[in-house]
């Protein structure tokens, strides 16, 4: 059986265990807190980042979630869902979503970790954090607008550029809820139907991020 070692609040391994979801992928979840000396992480893979998919018959273990997911849809093309659109132009499109949506939530982190700095912090670096985050949201609420209503936002099925931007949204809200980072419900009211309502979907219900508490000094 496959093992995804995964950190609870992130975006990035939930893309994953939500395409594993989707698909009917047996897996066993791992969760670690990386920055924690007890990690595994850096057994697995050099740059100490998660998400991490394990197999059980001695083949290396692959990281980073974009290739994860490339990996799931590619070997296990037939099982379940696509999670790709037919056409190559809409295939490419989902993954420049894709590329949006971890923009933002590389820049989520780095505002995360810039707010616990105290007197040290940058507001100007925080500054710029925000403003990607803003940009991206800005974005993907134009592809929503695009689909004129559809369920998805690109064509009829679910795809990595949805799994992706639900995940991203959860991010943002995890982070408005804990930290009073990012709001942004009241001004794309469309990007948030169309968040909430994917939302609903069993693969995103059973993998609702949430937040861990760090015991070890980390900046």
């Amino acid at each position: 059986m496959l093992t995804l070692i995964s950190a609870t609040p992130s975006p990035y391994a939930r893309k994953n265990r939500v395409a594993l979801l989707e698909k009917g992928i047996p897996f066993q979840l791992q969760t670690e807190i990386p920055w924690h000396s007890a990690t595994e992480t850096p057994k697995y893979n050099p740059l100490e980042k998660l998400p991490i998919l394990i197999f059980d018959n001695g083949e290396p273990p692959i990281y980073e979630s974009w290739f994860i997911q490339e990996y799931i849809i590619q070997k296990y093309r037939s099982q379940g869902p696509s999670l790709l659109p037919e056409s190559l132009d809409e295939q490419l499109l989902a993954k420049q979503i894709q590329v949006i949506a971890d923009g933002a939530c590389d820049a989520m982190g780095l505002a995360f970790f810039e707010t616990g700095r105290g007197e040290r912090k940058s507001e100007e670096w925080l500054s710029r954090q925000l403003r990607k985050i803003y940009g991206a949201i800005k974005a993907v609420d134009q592809f929503v607008k695009r689909s004129e209503g559809g369920e998805f936002l690109i064509g009829r099925e679910l795809t990595i550029a949805d799994i992706a931007v639900v995940s991203m949204l959860g991010l943002m809200d995890l982070a408005e809820r804990q930290l009073q980072l990012v709001a942004w419900e009241d001004d794309y009211p469309e990007l948030r139907e169309y968040w909430q309502r994917l939302e609903q979907r069993p693969s995103f219900r059973e993998t609702q991020p949430v937040m861990f508490e760090l015991q070890e000094k980390v900046a």
